[in-house]
């Protein structure tokens, strides 16, 4: 694909590479995979991820299984492992010897006053002239992307593909890991088939 990545982003992180496609520098990915996220989010659906986000932020946890419990209250659907070492590559232990998430809590602040985000009518405008592949990965279950917004969105630009994902919420990933497998290198295999073939 020319040498160049394709991008596969979750959540803020398919965001970022939207963006940085469409306003930044264009033509710096072949391929984007956008793993249950939209411009035009549902702005409740965003509040409660960042709500789950923010909390125990300062407290965390005094152990991984007091963690395991935020998990299983936020995510109902998905079944409880009994073994925590998956859990454990998301937290980090503090001096204080209490386990808190990886991610920075700059970041999550940021994201609430992040005009891109407020602005998402605007910036969804810009994106017609995408024309390199976009694949939008949604979880059926997803309190963040409504399947009227990802139509919505797919309909929108010149090369797009949807795929919605049963018994999967937001984390998409993490509920249902083979589907996402499936749906995301089945895409990457198509499009370098396609290069291929037009290269040969």
């Amino acid at each position: 694909m020319g040498g160049r990545p394709a991008l596969i982003g979750a959540s803020l992180g398919g965001l970022a590479g939207l963006y940085a496609e469409a306003e930044i520098a264009p033509g710096g990915f072949s391929s984007i995979t956008l793993v249950d996220i939209v411009p035009n989010m549902d702005p409740d659906g965003a509040a409660k991820v960042m709500e789950f986000m923010n909390a125990h932020v300062a407290q965390g946890f005094g152990n991984l299984e007091e963690a395991a419990d935020v998990i299983a209250a936020y995510l109902p659907h998905r079944p409880r492992p009994a073994d925590h070492s998956g859990l454990a590559k998301n937290l980090q232990q503090g001096d204080d010897g209490r386990f808190r998430w990886h991610w920075d809590p700059g970041v999550v602040s940021g994201m609430q006053s992040c005009r891109s985000l407020r602005d998402a009518d605007a910036f969804q405008a810009r994106l017609t002239g995408l024309t390199l592949p976009v694949h939008l990965i949604r979880g059926r279950l997803s309190e963040l992307v409504s399947r009227e917004a990802a139509e919505t969105f797919v309909a929108q630009l010149p090369n797009g593909k949807f795929t919605d994902v049963a018994g999967a919420s937001h984390m998409v990933a993490g509920d249902r890991n083979d589907a996402f497998l499936s749906a995301a290198v089945g895409f990457l295999e198509r499009l370098d088939r396609q290069t291929r073939a037009y290269d040969g």
